[in-house]
């Protein structure tokens, strides 16, 4: 089992980043490695309650983020820089999600086999 990181950057509206990080977290999980997901940057914006995006005419895969607990992507975190950023809190997200320092996040990514940035 290999350890996998997949860091999404983008912004939930700005091209398909944002899907193709969950999809890939999921098809990892699907086939057993050991996934966690850091949500940093515009990526936050994820992870915000009540998305519409069909007010951009994109595709609703904000319900799919729910769906990495039952892949077993128990790991979860986000950029405590980037939420200051965007003035959110953790308990205002619609993921129970891990906050990171600067520091931390370095160590994660140390301790990971293989990254995947999107």
């Amino acid at each position: 089992m290999k350890h996998i990181l997949v860091i999404n950057h983008s912004s939930p509206f700005l091209h398909q980043n944002g899907r193709e990080a969950l999809d890939t977290a999921l098809i990892f999980a699907a086939i057993d490695q050991h996934v966690s997901v850091l949500f940093q940057g515009d990526a936050v914006l994820c992870l915000k309650p009540d998305q519409q995006p069909q007010a951009a005419q994109l595709k609703d895969y904000f319900k799919t983020l729910k769906t990495l607990d039952l892949y077993d992507v128990e790991h979860l975190y986000v950029c405590q820089q980037s939420l200051d950023d965007y003035q959110l809190q953790t308990e205002s997200l619609s993921l129970a999600v891990t906050p990171l320092n600067a520091s931390e996040i370095k160590t994660l990514i140390e301790q990971q086999e293989h990254i995947v940035t999107l």
